[in-house]
């Protein structure tokens, strides 16, 4: 009985880490955003984080009219570097590169999206 207890617990343990990878550090995308830098923010209660907002404007091919909208793309930023220079672009167009996680840590950041590169500013 011993024995049963014991593998259970193991199993348990190691399907409770595989979900907590999977969830939290597993790249689960990668790409390029590019938009205008909206801010870069250093917030936070307990975890001081790197919060950012780029706006990329677009067509909304969806309606019987073009119509111009909007969407956010808000990020986190772990790497102080990039953080302090894409403070400096503000207002600026810019290409980022980011990994996309299934959820966020409170000490990486509120976002799922962590920039991890800046590719370019114009």
């Amino acid at each position: 009985m011993k024995k049963f207890i014991v593998i259970t617990s193991c199993v348990l343990v190691l399907v409770f880490a595989a979900a907590v990878y999977f969830k939290f550090y597993f790249v689960f995308g990668e790409g390029v955003k590019a938009g205008e830098l909206n801010f870069v923010v250093y917030k936070g209660y307990v975890f001081k984080t790197y919060e950012g907002k780029a706006i990329q404007a677009g067509f909304n091919s969806k309606s019987k009219t073009a119509t111009i909208q909007s969407y956010e793309f808000e990020f986190s930023i772990t790497d102080p570097m990039i953080a302090d220079s894409l403070m400096r672009c503000g207002g600026k167009t810019v290409e980022l590169h980011y990994k996309e996680y299934l959820g966020a840590l409170p000490w990486r950041g509120k976002q799922k999206y962590i920039v991890d590169e800046i590719l370019a500013v114009r």
